[in-house]
């Protein structure tokens, strides 16, 4: 049973356009953003924190630099109103920004981590999420990854990928979620 208050922050990590390009590889989750936007609804319906990220890629052939049309958060979960993105230049969203702080002033002590790519940017943001303390759940259904070719040559399809880096979080840094045990937890007011 899940014991969250209504304090528990949504992480959406970064959504973006560019994360569709073709040579990126097939990708696991295609539900993924359907869910993100099923819970972006209900933090929305409840004003619970929310908090977008953006990459902001500094690499030269990344679809995430600012300048390109790749770097937009997808409509689909696109900030509204007042809530914050976050920008951020490498995979963690806590380094180089103030997201810690902000989630501190606001009284989070529970965040809910959803977004692209699973054993990218959200494995790194959850892991250093339970670092600082805070009770960190990830929504399995509404992350995903791509296909990967490892160091070694060996093809790894994106779905193993996906299940391999949650088996990671698991237990150690994260609870490994639903998008509906999530929207049908019992979560008290703060």
């Amino acid at each position: 049973m899940i014991a969250l208050d209504s304090s528990a922050a949504l992480l959406l990590i970064d959504v973006q356009v560019g994360l569709d390009e073709p040579r990126l590889g097939q990708r696991s989750n295609p539900d993924a953003e359907a869910n993100m936007a099923r819970l972006l609804a209900e933090w929305r319906a409840k004003a619970r924190p929310i908090f977008h990220v953006q990459h902001m890629s500094t690499e030269p052939n990344s679809p995430l630099r600012p300048e390109l049309p790749g770097n937009a958060i997808k409509g689909i979960v696109a900030p509204q109103g007042d809530e914050p993105v976050i920008q951020k230049q490498v995979s963690n969203a806590f380094v180089g920004t103030e997201l810690e702080a902000r989630l501190r002033r606001a009284g989070v002590r529970a965040v809910i981590v959803v977004g692209l790519t699973t054993e990218h940017c959200v494995s790194s943001t959850a892991r250093m999420a339970s670092d600082l303390g805070f009770t960190t759940l990830v929504v399995a259904d509404a992350t995903a990854c791509h296909d990967r070719t490892g160091f070694d040559g060996v093809y790894t399809p994106a779905e193993d990928i996906h299940r391999l880096a949650l088996v990671g979080l698991q237990d150690e840094f994260a609870e490994i979620v639903t998008t509906e045990v999530l929207l049908s937890a019992k979560i008290h007011e703060a």
